[in-house]
């Protein structure tokens, strides 16, 4: 199979659905390489320019947004087609956001690999002469920090329900529950993270705006 450029490149900090899409893949013939985050992701593309970048979004260290930010600013990188994967950003906001920072598909978890398969041939068959100039930093971060907070009242919201629900289910019942708050609370912790992290940035912006005006 021709594929223009390099390997296929799946960024997913989830080591099951990481290694499905290896998997899928490579039973299509697809020379593939995965990485557990954006920043690994980086690494690799400074190494070897892929012909397809498939991430997931909410992951450590650098996620799919700031990811694919960084990518559309540099002319080297800015027109590799990237494919958003994600089970927590679903809303339209969310794909709309994501979107406008150049991706070319967005597919919800739970992956349907026959469709997965389809999205990615028509990606890579493509012309993509026409991609969508990157934002300017301030308006990704700004968008950046309004999807951030907005998954983070979500999250907030799904753990106070787990929690309340647990107080109430009988005791064969709570090991799916726990698992899931688990889960839950592991998200929320990574979304306040990297909102944190957003906040000083936009602060430093803030404090460099307010130097320049004199």
């Amino acid at each position: 199979m021709n594929i223009p450029y390099g390997p296929i490149l799946v960024v997913e900090d989830n080591p099951n659905v990481r290694e499905l899409l290896e998997v899928t893949l490579h039973f299509k013939g697809y020379p593939v390489v995965s990485v557990e985050n954006g920043q690994a992701a980086l690494e690799f593309i400074a190494r070897e320019h892929p012909a397809l970048i498939v991430t997931d979004i909410l992951m450590p260290k650098m996620d799919g947004f700031a990811l694919v930010h960084t990518l559309r600013k540099d002319p080297r990188t800015t027109r590799i087609p990237v494919i958003f994967i994600s089970a927590t950003y679903i809303t339209p906001e969310d794909k709309a956001f994501a979107m406008s920072l150049g991706a070319v598909r967005f597919i919800e978890k739970p992956i349907d690999t026959e469709d997965f398969l389809l999205t990615v041939a028509e990606v890579l068959t493509e012309d993509l002469a026409v991609m969508p100039p990157p934002l300017d930093d301030l308006e990704f971060y700004r968008g950046y920090r309004e999807r951030l907070e907005h998954k983070l009242r979500h999250k907030q919201m799904q753990l106070t329900r787990i929690e309340r629900l647990l107080q109430t289910l009988p005791e064969e019942q709570r090991p799916a529950f726990e698992l899931l708050r688990a889960r839950t609370l592991e998200d929320r912790d990574q979304i306040q993270r990297e909102l944190n992290q957003l906040y000083r940035i936009l602060d430093e912006q803030g404090r460099l705006s307010a130097a320049g005006s004199f």
